[in-house]
């Protein structure tokens, strides 16, 4: 199976991040605008969080706290569960469903390389089923 280092390859490698101090309102806006459901929170270099649509929801509208005076640090998910480029593909799915995460950022020697979503894992692995039924029916029909 493919390596996630070839869904970044495929997909493009480019991180979106935010700052732990900048509003949340500013991170939906973000994520609305890339048409993604989360982005890395980043202090410098280093990784310190991950924030989510899933979070905004649970975290600040269940909650009644506004989106302009509440920064993405009061709501990110810290310690995020990170991947190398190596991680096979099922690998990441299996970590996906046990620890209930739709994003995993990919991590080289401590830098942020990009992020992989559970859409993108989905997509993968599909892919990977037709080009296999296709050598199969080509097998059988030759």
């Amino acid at each position: 199976m493919r390596q996630v280092r070839h869904l970044l390859q495929s997909k493009g490698s480019e991180v979106y991040a935010i700052a732990p101090d900048a509003p949340v309102l500013e991170a939906i806006r973000r994520m609305a605008e890339r048409r993604i459901g989360a982005l890395v929170v980043m202090k410098g270099d280093q990784l310190v969080g991950i924030v989510s649509e899933r979070d905004y929801a649970r975290k600040v509208i269940l909650q009644g706290r506004s989106s302009a005076q509440t920064a993405v640090a009061e709501i990110m998910s810290g310690e995020p569960l990170t991947i190398a480029p190596d991680t096979d593909v099922f690998d990441c799915m299996r970590l996906c469903t046990e620890r209930r995460v739709r994003h995993l950022p990919v991590v080289e020697d401590s830098r942020v390389v990009g992020v992989i979503s559970i859409g993108d894992l989905v997509k993968a692995v599909i892919d990977a089923q037709a080009e296999q039924i296709e050598q199969l029916q080509r097998y059988i029909t030759s």
